[in-house]
């Protein structure tokens, strides 16, 4: 066995070297015929853009982080002219119909919910449309308002009696059929 005997001292360590892609950098080379070597302008330099020939002179580009100036006086301007509401017409229909828990109140302002003591306001131009119709049992009248994101509404009115929701309906057609054409504040 050609083993050092005990008490030998350690090679001499080597020096540690840089893995590749480590260390100096290296300076770019052009292989030969593929044009001249042109050095990076470095980061930090400018570059000025330049524009295509034949599209007009060069104008040179103010920069960023220049100020801009104002070209109005800082400030608020003067108030803007007050918006009346839309004037209703002197025979603006209305429907009302009441039970002893909801109501359904159709106006000028739009339509007006009113379900358990919940009341759910819809002016006209946040209205899509309005659908109603008699209950299955024929003692009910069922209104249902579309919102314009398309979430329907719904408030059922009792009417307890044949001729109310007749009526009901020959009225709520009437008034409905009015704001389909007259859209107040739209």
């Amino acid at each position: 066995m050609n083993q050092p005997p005990y008490g030998t001292p350690p090679p001499p360590p080597v020096p540690p070297t840089a893995p590749p892609g480590y260390g100096q950098p290296v300076p770019p080379t052009t292989p030969t015929g593929y044009g001249p070597s042109v050095p990076h302008p470095g980061y930090g330099q400018p570059v000025q853009p330049t524009a295509p020939t034949g599209y007009g002179p060069s104008v040179p580009h103010p920069g960023y982080g220049q100020p801009v100036q104002p070209t109005a006086p800082m400030g608020f301007g003067p108030p803007p002219p007050s918006y009346a509401p839309h004037p209703a017409p002197a025979d603006a229909p209305e429907f009302l119909a009441v039970d002893r828990r909801n109501s359904v109140v159709v106006d000028e302002t739009g339509v007006t919910f009113e379900c358990n003591g919940v009341t759910a306001e819809f002016p006209w131009p946040e209205i899509r449309s309005v659908h109603y119709q008699p209950s299955g049992n024929g003692k009910s009248l069922m209104v249902a308002v579309i919102h314009a994101d398309g979430i329907l509404y719904e408030c059922v009115v009792d009417a307890k009696r044949g001729e109310r929701l007749h009526e009901w309906l020959n009225q709520l057609a009437l008034v409905i059929g009015h704001y389909r054409y007259y859209r107040p504040g739209a």
